[in-house]
């Protein structure tokens, strides 16, 4: 019988007693740490102090009595996984690709069902009929000789898309050619500001978009009330019960039907201008829009005759911020001394 040594194996925190005999070889003691503990030669690294240093497979016929034994740093350190360890990571790993393969595979059966559904409908879920597309604003037309018109169509669009403007104006038949922005230096006197015109009873409807400075966009839904105001007047002309009793019937009917309200916010552009719909609550707001304007030519930005709404002398289209607000204020001075001298008269 050869003589024998005691050989601890230190793995995975645990300490692995073994007797191997003098002669025996590192490939001895990888053969005997295979059948014990399960760990395939393939697997394994031996990490000796102080020296060799770390082995792994094909580890080489070194004797284990060659190695530093009697010296107080010696340790022997098994790096390795067992069989049975890498067998369940393996069938984990089939598991879940077997997962996530059934689960694209319902997603696809599910995207095939859902096409099929829609083309034996003719589309998907609708809230307004195919038929109801006639029945909104056909263009959306900002100023271009103010500043930043594309964000204005951003807002007039906005305005046409509106859950609760779709579904009043499907309901009422509504089909209005062009809804377009109004230039507020055209339209406000020290008497009135227009904040909307429907002209011809729903041939163009014009809103006031902006702020008086043209430094910022008025609250939205200030300008969607203006907006059912001036639906109501493509039936009614005057202000009279009928006219205010439709106006009051598309507004609840906008609110009602606002389905992507409820706290949540529709867009990141800010439209407000602070104070405008505090106004429009407490009844302070003034509201003048002409009843309806009927006859004549419409060409953007003045009328057919000659004026524009606000019956100034009509824009060229190329006039700058500053010319456009000289231009009001001239017109507002000249009434004002007007009036002041029919009083001196009185």
């Amino acid at each position: 019988m050869d003589p024998q040594i005691e050989l601890v194996v230190h793995h995975q925190g645990t300490a692995h007693t073994f007797n191997m005999s003098t002669s025996a070889t590192l490939q001895d003691l990888s053969s005997t740490i295979e059948s014990t503990l399960n760990i395939p030669t393939t697997n394994q690294k031996l990490l000796i102090a102080p020296k060799p240093g770390m082995k792994k497979a094909p580890f080489p016929p070194t004797q284990l009595s060659e190695l530093p034994i009697s010296s107080p740093k010696f340790k022997i350190t098994l790096l390795g996984t067992p069989a049975q360890d890498i067998a369940d990571l393996h069938k984990q790993s089939s598991d879940t690709k077997k997962r996530e393969e059934a689960r694209i595979s319902a997603l696809a059966a599910a995207r095939r069902n859902k096409t099929t559904a829609s083309r034996s409908t003719g589309g998907g879920v609708h809230t307004l009929s195919s038929s109801s597309n006639n029945y909104t604003f056909h263009r959306c037309l900002p100023l271009s000789y103010l500043p930043n018109p594309a964000r204005s169509l951003q807002f007039l669009e906005r305005l046409r898309d509106d859950p609760g403007i779709r579904a009043a104006m499907a309901k009422h038949k509504f089909s209005v050619p062009l809804l377009t922005e109004m230039n507020p230096a055209e339209h406000t006197t020290s008497e009135s500001r227009t904040l909307g015109l429907n002209r011809n009873k729903g041939e163009v409807i014009e809103l006031r978009l902006r702020t008086d400075a043209y430094d910022g966009y008025r609250d939205y839904r200030t300008i969607r009330k203006t907006l059912c105001h001036e639906l109501a007047h493509c039936v009614f002309g005057p202000h009279d019960r009928d006219f205010w009793d439709l106006t009051s019937q598309i507004e609840k009917e906008v609110e009602r039907a606002d389905w992507k309200s409820g706290g949540n916010r529709l867009t990141q552009d800010e439209f407000y201008n602070p104070g405008d719909w505090e106004r429009v609550q407490s009844g302070e707001e003034e509201f003048v829009d002409e009843c309806g304007w009927t006859g004549g030519e419409f060409v953007l930005g003045s009328l057919g005759n000659g004026a524009s709404a606000s019956g100034s002398t009509p824009s060229s289209g190329t006039e700058s911020r500053r010319e456009i607000i000289a231009r009001a204020a001239e017109e507002r001075m000249k009434k004002e001394k007007g009036n002041g001298k029919q009083d001196d008269r009185q």
